[in-house]
C-alpha cells in the first residue's frame, strides 16, 4: 500500500468527486481514478459507491477513511519532527476551537505563534467540544481548545486553560432578575431554555448539572452561536445557563450565580493527543501557553 494512494483516497472522501479531487492534488483524473482502483484490488473491497454527481463511501471505505487520516497525520508528523530537529518548524497546525473559549485569546495566540514560525501553515476550524475531541482522537487535528467531558476519548490528553462557574442570563424584567435568591436547578424546571446543540461545551455541562440534580429541563430555543444565544435572551424569550464570561458580551442581561456551582463548574483544556502523536507545531503553541511565552 503506497501513501500516495492513501492520499488519493482521502481526497476523493473530502470532495465526494473524482475531478475536483483530482483538480486539487494537481493529478489527472485517470490517474486518480487508476490509484482508487489499485486500493481496491489491493484491499480486495469498494470503497466508493460511484454515481454521475459523487462519490459516496461504502462501509469498507469508512472503516479506512478513519485509519488512513491517522496514518497519513503520523507522516506528516513524522516530516515536522525531522525539520524540527534541524531548528527549522514547518508543515501545517491544524487546531480547532470552540466558540468564545474562556482561558485563552485564540486570535493573539496564533499571531504570536506566526510571527515566531512563519513557515508553518495554520488552519483553524469552530465546532463544538464533542467533535473537536473527535477530530483530535482521529488525527485531524493537532490539537482543540474545548471542554472535556468523561464520554471522550481516554487517549486524549489534556492542558488546563481556566475554570469558572455556570451562571444564569436572563432579561432584566425577568423573576430571576428581581429576585435576590441564588436559584438552585429545581428553581429553574419550569422555565424556557435557550441552549446550544447538544454538542457544545456550554451545553454538556448545564446537562450534566441538571441531570445530577434529578431536574428534568427542556431546550427550547437551540442555537449555535453566542450572540444568537444572547439575543434570544436580551428579547425575553427564555434564560441561558452559561459560563460566567458569557456575562460580559452583554452587560444589559441579568446574571445570576447557580446554587451548587462546584458541580456545574465549566472547565475549559487545551485537547492533544498522546505525547508521542503530538505534532511539533502543536507542542510550540502549547509552549506559548507557558507564563513565559504568550500571554493566554
Amino acid at each position: 500500500m503506497e501513501l500516495r494512494h492513501l492520499q488519493h483516497f482521502v481526497a476523493v472522501a473530502e470532495d465526494q468527486h473524482f475531478t475536483r479531487a483530482a483538480e486539487r492534488l494537481m493529478v489527472s483524473q485517470s490517474g486518480l481514478s487508476a490509484s482508487i482502483r489499485a486500493l481496491e484490488r489491493e484491499l480486495r473491497a469498494p470503497l466508493f459507491v460511484r454515481t454521475t454527481r459523487r462519490v459516496t463511501l461504502t462501509e469498507a471505505g469508512r472503516a479506512l477513511l478513519a485509519e488512513a487520516e491517522r496514518i497519513l497525520a503520523q507522516v506528516r508528523s513524522a516530516h515536522e519532527a525531522v525539520a524540527a530537529v534541524q531548528g527549522v518548524l514547518r508543515g501545517t497546525l491544524a487546531l480547532g476551537t470552540e466558540q468564545c473559549i474562556a482561558g485563552v485569546h485564540v486570535a493573539g495566540l496564533l499571531a504570536a505563534f506566526r510571527r515566531r514560525h512563519p513557515d508553518v501553515e495554520i488552519r483553524l476550524r469552530q465546532a463544538g467540544s464533542g467533535e473537536l475531541a473527535e477530530e483530535v482522537a482521529a488525527g485531524r487535528l493537532d490539537l482543540a481548545f474545548a471542554y472535556r467531558t468523561q464520554a471522550d476519548s481516554d487517549q486524549l490528553r489534556s492542558v488546563s486553560l481556566t475554570s469558572e462557574p455556570m451562571t444564569v442570563l436572563c432579561h432584566p424584567s425577568h423573576r430571576l432578575a428581581t429576585t435576590g435568591a441564588v436559584p438552585a436547578p429545581d428553581d429553574l424546571s419550569g422555565e424556557v431554555f435557550v441552549d446550544f446543540h447538544p454538542d457544545w461545551g456550554p451545553r454538556r455541562t448545564t446537562d450534566a448539572a441538571f441531570a445530577a440534580a434529578g431536574v428534568r429541563r427542556t431546550v427550547a430555543l437551540e442555537v449555535n452561536d453566542v450572540h444568537s444565544l444572547l439575543d434570544l435572551v436580551d428579547e425575553n424569550l427564555g434564560i441561558a445557563v452559561v459560563p460566567r464570561h458569557f456575562r460580559h458580551k452583554r452587560p444589559s442581561l441579568a446574571a445570576r450565580p447557580v446554587k451548587g456551582a462546584v458541580e456545574a463548574e465549566y472547565e475549559t483544556v487545551a485537547l492533544l493527543p498522546p505525547e508521542r502523536a503530538t505534532s511539533p507545531a502543536a507542542r510550540a503553541l502549547v509552549a506559548l501557553l507557558e507564563p513565559d511565552g504568550a500571554t493566554p
